[in-house]
């Protein structure tokens, strides 16, 4: 099998798992690779505004059931990541500098680099800007995992205040962006249904 067709098996492999084989718990290497396929995804300016908490603990995946809309993939799946955005860092000078000083670039270019990200800065919402990034990291996660066998599910439907309150977060300087749960199918998947390309791409010519 050539790459285009393994990669795009994966792609036909990973659906939303809604129930989870509650006797399956993924391993300590496989979950370290899931960790390492979210951090090396991209984000803008390179600064990596996430932080996250795993969580495989029954007591706490039973308390936050009702705070996620009672979905049954909160308690079945093996390890639950709660993706948190850091508001904080990314205005933070001191980080902002030892992000950018990664790059190896002389102090004149760094500068220019940091009063770039400065002024983007002032035309976003942080937290939006900083929640679309970590939507990047978590697709990544996803795939990852549909690659080595392991299924998924991103999950928005949860009170956010609530949770947020669970986990005492100071929301001016972090909030929640999204859940993921990681785990092995109870059940066979549905079939896969999508828009075809033509319903959604349109290809431009130039003159």
């Amino acid at each position: 099998m050539n790459k285009k067709e393994l990669f795009l098996n994966m792609m036909h492999f990973r659906h939303a798992c809604k129930i989870f084989d509650e006797t399956k718990v993924i391993n300590d290497e496989d979950l370290d690779y899931l960790l390492e396929a979210f951090r090396l995804s991209p984000s803008s300016f390179g600064m990596e505004p996430w932080r996250l908490l795993v969580i495989a603990d029954k007591k706490i995946k039973k308390d936050l059931k009702p705070l996620c809309w009672n979905q049954n993939q909160i308690t079945t799946c093996s390890h639950l990541i709660v993706i948190k955005i850091d508001k904080k860092s990314v205005l933070d000078d001191e980080y902002i500098k030892k992000m950018f000083a990664r790059r190896g670039l002389s102090e004149d270019a760094t500068k220019a680099y940091i009063k770039r990200y400065k002024e983007f800065l002032k035309n976003q919402d942080i937290s939006c800007w900083c929640k679309k990034q970590c939507y990047i990291a978590a697709a990544n996660m996803m795939s990852a995992a549909a690659f080595i066998g392991i299924d998924s599910c991103p999950i928005e439907g949860f009170d956010k205040e609530e949770v947020e309150r669970y986990f005492e977060l100071d929301t001016k300087k972090e909030e929640i962006a999204l859940i993921l749960t990681f785990g092995y199918r109870l059940k066979a998947a549905p079939k896969k249904q999508r828009l075809s390309k033509n319903e959604f791409v349109t290809f431009l010519k130039g003159e």
